[in-house]
């Protein structure tokens, strides 16, 4: 994120939330900022007959959103007030230009979250290449009304359920290793952790160090993760 629009994200969110919100927040931002590009990452088979069925709530629902001719008005509304709102328009309509779904949660009519699906490759470089069939989930959020009832490992496994069918790729997703909910979460469903890594990119390269005690960890074509102290791949831009 360039230093504008951090700034413009701050600025934004003392206007909404008040200068007391705001020191807490930025608090926030220095214990990120120190676990910089530390990320666990995990993956999961998508194969139907291994993944366990998944409960559906009576109040909720979820939808997968493919264009932004599909996304209503209130949903793309509710979903760029989270920062700034021109920011946000500008991240939703690049990642369906480049064929990112949006799968929503939905109770009773109202959004509770949200995640973004991408496959084949990721909006940007990541720690090793991703194969056709293969896919990232990435950025998910549940808003605050709604946290604490289990939407975030529900939302994900639905999301797993519906591309299992018929698919022999593997399903990558990432949570910063400060973020104990998010860990959290991510055990509740079918990803297994694969290790901690750190990454930064050089003209056009990023380079991948593992640091966990089961990193080093690359993705073969079968699915099965092999051991690989430092690696370095190119954007699946490219």
């Amino acid at each position: 994120m360039s230093i504008s629009n951090a700034i413009s994200r701050l600025t934004e969110y003392c206007r909404r939330h008040g200068m007391a919100a705001t020191i807490r927040r930025a608090e926030l931002g220095v214990k990120r900022a120190l676990f910089a590009g530390r990320m666990t990452v995990f993956y999961c088979a998508l194969d139907d007959r291994r993944l366990p069925q998944v409960k559906v709530p009576r109040a909720l629902r979820v939808e997968r959103i493919q264009s932004l001719t599909e996304l209503s008005t209130e949903h793309l509304h509710t979903i760029n007030s989270i920062w700034n709102p021109k920011l946000a328009d500008r991240s939703v309509r690049e990642r369906f230009e480049k064929g990112a779904s949006l799968w929503l949660v939905i109770s009773e009519d109202r959004l509770a979250g949200y995640g973004w699906v991408l496959q084949g490759r990721t909006m940007e470089p990541y720690y090793f290449p991703l194969a056709k069939d293969d896919v990232h989930l990435f950025d998910f959020h549940v808003f605050p009304d709604y946290r604490g009832r289990g939407i975030n490992p529900y939302l994900i496994g639905r999301i797993l359920d519906g591309l299992a069918t018929n698919r022999a790729g593997r399903a990558f997703i990432e949570a910063a290793e400060w973020n104990d909910a998010q860990l959290s979460s991510l055990r509740k469903t079918p990803f297994c952790s694969l290790g901690t890594v750190r990454s930064f990119t050089i003209l056009g390269h990023t380079f991948a160090s593992w640091l966990s005690s089961d990193a080093g960890v690359q993705i073969d074509r079968s699915g099965e993760p092999t051991k690989q102290v430092f690696s370095t791949v190119r954007s699946n831009e490219e």
